[in-house]
C-alpha cells in the first residue's frame, strides 16, 4: 500500500466517520423542537401516556349496551380487531412474521397503542369516539365492517373494508344528518403508539422507529431517528400521508379523498416501561369537516405491513420513503442499481448469504477499470522507489525539501500523486449506498447463513458475560473475518511497497481495527458482504499482477522525463510545488532569526 493509496483509504474511513455522526437520519432543524400548533385542535398532546396508562380510559358517558371486542377482519396478511367502544381498531397482527424471538408479530394491540377521533358541536362540546358504544354490522363475506352510533340527532358511520391478500385496509368516516350541528373546524384523528422490541438488536430497532410523512406539495419529512430528546413538529401544510414506522414494519393513514389538513407529531425514547416498550410516538392529524360531512363521507386508508420497498412505493406517492435508502446518490443507487440487482438473484438464489456474495462479484467486476487503475499507479510508485530513496538520502531530515524534489520529480516521469487514491474515492458511493442497504433491508430480516441467524442484525459467534464501551457485549466472526482479512490486505500491500513509512503506515494498520468497533454492531449482511470483498479483491490483485509489466512502465516513464524535460509544472502540482516553496522559505527564515 503506497502513500496515494493509504490517503484514498483514509479518507474513506473518515468521510464513512462522518457519514456516521452527520448524514445519518438525524434531528432536521426544520423539524424537531416544540412548534407553535397550527390550530387550536393541533395543541392536543399526540403523545400517549406511558405503559400501563393506555389500560385506562374514561368511562362511557355517552355508551348503551355491552361492549364487544372480539370483532375481527382477517385475511392472509392481517388480523385486525375491533372494539365496539369507538368502532375503533384495537390490534393488528401481521400473520406473515415473527418476532425475532419467535412470538407473533403484533404491529399494534390493546395496551400499546389507541386511535381516536374526536370533533366539536357548534354549541361547543366535545365528542369523542371513544365515549361511544357503536353498533356493528358485518357484510357477508367478511371483508366489511360498518359501525353506527346515533350523536345530537345525527349519525357517525364508520366503515372498515379489507381486500383479500392486501396490507391496507380501508375506512370510510361519514357524519349523517350532523352538517349543521358540527362546529366549522377539523376533527382529530389521534394515533398512540408505544413500540415494542420485535428485533433482536433493541437499539438499532429503537432508533430505526419514527414517524415519516408527506405534503401533499410533494415535499417528505421525518423525525429524527436516533435522537436521545423528545422530538415534535407541526404539520405546517396539506399532508397526504403519515406512517409510523417501527424498524421492518409500518403502520400508516393516508388520506384518499382530501389531504389532512394540519396537526402534530412527536415520539421520543424515554420511556417510563423500558422494560416492554423502546419508543413512543404520537400522532395528531386533522380531517376536514366539509370532507367527512359530505354525502361519500371521507376515505382514508391504514397500511400495516413490513417495510418493503417494492410494496411500499404502491401505496401512495413517497411512500417508499419509509424504507431508508440514504440520501442523494447513495438513494438512487441503492434504488435503481442494487435493489433490481438484489431481486432479480431472489429469483435464483434461495441463500441470501450467497446472493450477496454475488452482489459483491457483480460490483467488483463492474469497478475492475477502477481497480487496475489504483494497481497501475502502485506499480509506477515501485519502478520510481530508487529515484525517490536517492532523495531521501541527499535531503536527509530536509522533509520540506524532500516533499519539493518529489514532486518535481513526479513531473518529470509524468505521475500524479493523486492517480493511486482518486480511483479508489470513486468507490464512495458504493461503500456508502451498502452502508444503508443491509441494516435497512427487509429482505434479509431473518434470514440465517452460516452461523449468523439474522442477516439484518449482528451476527452472535461468542455471547460476552460483561459489555465492553464502544464494542459491545458480544463478539462477531463476521467482523473479525472482515478486520483479520484487511489487516493482510493492508501488510501484504506493504510489503510490497516498501515506500510506505512513518504515520502513514501506521495509519493504514489503524483503520481496520477501528472499523472493529464500528462494525460489531452493525448487520451481519454488511460485514459479510465487506469480506466477501476482500478475499475477491485478494484474487484480483493477483489477476492484476499478470497484466502490469514493470519493464514497460519503466520504459514508458523514461519516455515521459525526455518528453517533460522543458515542460513547466502547471496545474495541481503547480500549486503543491509554490505551497512547499513557500513553507521552506518561512522554514529558512524561522532558523535565521
Amino acid at each position: 500500500m503506497d502513500r496515494n493509496q493509504a490517503t484514498g483509504l483514509f479518507l474513506i474511513a473518515a468521510l464513512l466517520i462522518v457519514y456516521l455522526f452527520f448524514f445519518s437520519p438525524k434531528k432536521d432543524e426544520k423539524v424537531t423542537g416544540k412548534q407553535p400548533a397550527a390550530t387550536e385542535a393541533a395543541k392536543t398532546p399526540a403523545a400517549p401516556a406511558p405503559a400501563p396508562g393506555f389500560a385506562t380510559e374514561a368511562p362511557l358517558d355517552s355508551a348503551a349496551g355491552p361492549v364487544r371486542d372480539d370483532i375481527q377482519l382477517k385475511n392472509a396478511n392481517l388480523t385486525v380487531n375491533f372494539s365496539t367502544r369507538g368502532g375503533r381498531i384495537t390490534a393488528v397482527r401481521l400473520n406473515k412474521y415473527k418476532t425475532f424471538f419467535g412470538q407473533p408479530l403484533d404491529l399494534l394491540d390493546a395496551q400499546s397503542a389507541r386511535l381516536d377521533t374526536r370533533f366539536r358541536t357548534i354549541d361547543g362540546k366535545t365528542v369523542k369516539f371513544s365515549d361511544l358504544n357503536f353498533t356493528a354490522s358485518e357484510l357477508a363475506g367478511g371483508s366489511q365492517l360498518t359501525f353506527t352510533a346515533p350523536v345530537a340527532g345525527g349519525q357517525v358511520v364508520q366503515t372498515y373494508t379489507l381486500p383479500q391478500d392486501s396490507y391496507e385496509l380501508k375506512y370510510n368516516l361519514k357524519l349523517n344528518g350532523l352538517a349543521g350541528r358540527v362546529a366549522q373546524e377539523p376533527l382529530t384523528f389521534t394515533f398512540n403508539d408505544q413500540v415494542r422490541q420485535t428485533e433482536q438488536d433493541a437499539k438499532q430497532n429503537r432508533n430505526h422507529s419514527t414517524i415519516n410523512f408527506s405534503y401533499a406539495s410533494g415535499k417528505n419529512d421525518a423525525l429524527a431517528e436516533a435522537s436521545e430528546n423528545p422530538e415534535v413538529t407541526t404539520l405546517s401544510e396539506p399532508t397526504r400521508w403519515v406512517a409510523h414506522k417501527h424498524d421492518f414494519f409500518v403502520a400508516g393513514f393516508i388520506a384518499d379523498s382530501q389531504p389532512f389538513s394540519g396537526g402534530t407529531l412527536n415520539a421520543a425514547a424515554d420511556m417510563a416501561d423500558s422494560a416492554k416498550y423502546i419508543k413512543r410516538m404520537g400522532s395528531l392529524v386533522q380531517l376536514p369537516v366539509a370532507d367527512v360531512t359530505s354525502a361519500a363521507g371521507g376515505n382514508y386508508r391504514y397500511f400495516f405491513g413490513p417495510n418493503s420497498f417494492n410494496l411500499l412505493k404502491e401505496v401512495a406517492p413517497e411512500f417508499d420513503r419509509n424504507v431508508y435508502l440514504g440520501w442523494g446518490l447513495f438513494r438512487w443507487m441503492n434504488r435503481f442499481v442494487v435493489l433490481p440487482v438484489f431481486h432479480l438473484l431472489e429469483g435464483f438464489i434461495s441463500s441470501y448469504g450467497i446472493i450477496i456474495a454475488l452482489l459483491v462479484l457483480l460490483i467488483k467486476l463492474v469497478t475492475w477499470p477502477l481497480t487496475y487503475k489504483t494497481y497501475e499507479s502502485q506499480a509506477r510508485m515501485k519502478v520510481l522507489k530508487p529515484e525517490l530513496d536517492q532523495l531521501k538520502e541527499k535531503h536527509g531530515d530536509d522533509q520540506v525539501k524532500v516533499q519539493q524534489e518529489t514532486m518535481k520529480l513526479y513531473q518529470e516521469f509524468g505521475v500524479s500523486p493523486l492517480s493511486g487514491c482518486v480511483p479508489t474515492l470513486l468507490t464512495i458511493p458504493i461503500l456508502f449506498a451498502m452502508f444503508q442497504f443491509f441494516p435497512n433491508a427487509i429482505e434479509l430480516r431473518q434470514q440465517s447463513f452460516l452461523w449468523a441467524k439474522d442477516l439484518s442484525s449482528y451476527d452472535v459467534f461468542i455471547k460476552l458475560p460483561f459489555y465492553v464501551k464502544w464494542y459491545g457485549d458480544h463478539v462477531s466472526l463476521f467482523t473479525l473475518l472482515m478486520t483479520a482479512s484487511t489487516l493482510v490486505m493492508t501488510w501484504q500491500s506493504n510489503q510490497m511497497n516498501t515506500a510506505m513509512q512513518g504515520p502513514m503506515k501506521f495509519y493504514s494498520y489503524l483503520m481496520p481495527i477501528i472499523f472493529l468497533f464500528v462494525l460489531n454492531s452493525f448487520a451481519s449482511g454488511l460485514t459479510w458482504y465487506y469480506f466477501v470483498s476482500n478475499v475477491i479483491t485478494f484474487a484480483q490483485q493477483a489477476l492484476t499482477r499478470s497484466f502490469v509489466d514493470e519493464t514497460k512502465i519503466r520504459a514508458q516513464l523514461e519516455a515521459n522525463k525526455v518528453k517533460n524535460k522543458d515542460k513547466k509544472p502547471g496545474g495541481f502540482q503547480a500549486r503543491i510545488a509554490e505551497a512547499m516553496k513557500a513553507a521552506q522559505e518561512k522554514e529558512a527564515q524561522a532558523k535565521k532569526k
